[in-house]
């Protein structure tokens, strides 16, 4: 018994030496059986599933790397935005707060591009406007389509002539010249005047048709009254934030200037969400309010069918109008609510969107982030709200920003103090 340890031992020894000298005469056969099979699958390598069921993958080194489609034209650039959660807005409410990053646009970076691109391609399929001919768009506007057509027009071989009210903020029309625009700012003046902004560039697209002696033809976009402004909101954002929210949104709230986003966006969800909200953000001056909440076209500064004073008494740029728009009413039976944002109000908004999330955003986003947060607060936590960010703060700098003022070190903002805030005006 004592010397079966010892006995163990040394046959393991042994063992060890025996397998050691197979090994040395079988390793050949065993490297040559396994460089031959390598080198068979290597010659049926990218070729998918084999016969027999065996999967060979391909070798992309040898094959080269994949190529994507590449975007033709800057105008291929417009739409496809990002979706994103506003983090502080989201965390105040208990509700997520989806913000589509219209701003990102590849064109002059607003929801504009979508309309100036949808305005053109409709002009040209029906044989209105025709490329690299001297052909030129006329268009009124505070900005932001006329940014968007100058950069579309430049892209599709057009000139842009655009017709902008004076008091919009100047670095507005400083951009529109350095993209080749021609501009004509206009006083103030409400839409019975001729020489309202875009009563005159429907006079200017007519003469320039009506003049032999000059070079191609004159278009009126006609952003207000065109459909192919809530069509291209149809076509391109609705689909884009139904597919981004999986189908699972409770709310949609939007400013309206030509009323196109609202319109097309609540034609294309209401259909597919029959119990979604969709909300009108108005800011202070506007008759829209009043239009959705009683059906009567009103602002506590005008009387219905006076409309001798400038458009909107407001500091925000881009929405609130007092008067009714095709594009509007094509979507207006489909509005559940408005929420009124006075200026304050969008002013506190926009600092606290740096403040909390480097948001630096326009006077219009502000508003839509105000009835945003309101919706939320009414419809309780664990609901989903989408609203649109619209252009970027740096086209307005001089005026809006200018008000708001610098955030500084500043990062105790309450909410309720930005919802609270009241208009001293």
């Amino acid at each position: 018994m004592e010397n079966r340890p010892k006995l163990y031992a040394i046959t393991a020894f042994v063992a060890g030496i025996l397998l050691t000298l197979g090994y040395k005469d079988f390793y050949p056969d065993l490297e040559w059986w396994f460089w031959r099979r390598r080198k068979a699958n290597r010659t049926v390598a990218g070729a998918g599933l084999q016969d027999g069921g065996q999967i060979n993958l391909e070798d992309h080194e040898k094959n080269g790397p994949t190529t994507m489609d590449v975007p033709e034209g800057i105008e291929a650039c417009i739409g496809n935005t990002p979706l994103f959660k506003i983090k502080s807005l989201s965390s105040e409410t208990g509700c997520d707060i989806l913000a589509k990053a219209e701003f990102l646009n590849g064109g002059g970076g607003s929801p504009k591009d979508r309309v100036a691109l949808g305005i053109i391609n409709l002009a040209e399929e029906q044989g209105l406007l025709t490329p690299h001919s001297g052909d030129t768009i006329y268009e009124g506007t505070v900005g932001s389509t006329g940014i968007s057509l100058a950069t579309v027009c430049r892209a599709r071989g057009y000139l842009a002539y655009i017709c902008m009210p004076s008091d919009q903020a100047t670095e507005k029309s400083s951009l529109l010249l350095k993209l080749g625009a021609v501009v004509e700012r206009v006083p103030p003046a409400p839409i019975v005047d001729p020489m309202h902004f875009v009563n005159r560039a429907r006079t200017l697209a007519a003469e320039h048709t009506a003049d032999s002696n000059r070079l191609g033809r004159g278009y009126f976009a006609d952003q207000f009254e065109n459909e192919a402004n809530w069509q291209a909101h149809y076509d391109g954002t609705g689909p884009e934030i139904f597919r981004q929210c999986g189908g699972n949104l409770d709310a949609f709230v939007a400013g309206a200037g030509t009323g196109g986003t609202i319109a097309g966006v609540a034609r294309y969800l209401k259909p597919r969400l029959p119990d979604v909200k969709i909300v009108l953000a108005d800011p202070q001056g506007s008759g829209l309010y009043n239009r959705i909440k009683y059906g009567v076209m009103f602002a506590t500064t005008e009387k219905e069918g006076t409309r001798r004073r400038s458009q909107v008494d407001t500091i925000v740029e881009g929405i609130g109008i007092n008067r009714v728009t095709a594009n509007f009413e094509a979507g207006r039976e489909l509005i559940d609510d408005a929420v009124k944002a006075d200026d304050e109000q969008a002013l506190a908004m926009a600092r606290w969107l740096v403040e909390k999330d480097g948001i630096f955003v326009g006077s219009s986003s502000a508003v839509n982030c105000i009835a945003a947060v309101k919706i939320a607060q009414q419809l309780g936590p664990g609901h989903r709200i989408v609203t649109i960010l619209c252009d970027s703060g740096t086209r307005h700098i001089s005026k809006f920003w200018t008000r708001a003022g610098t955030i500084g070190g500043k990062t105790d903002s309450k909410l309720e103090d930005v919802i609270g805030t009241q208009s001293q005006n």
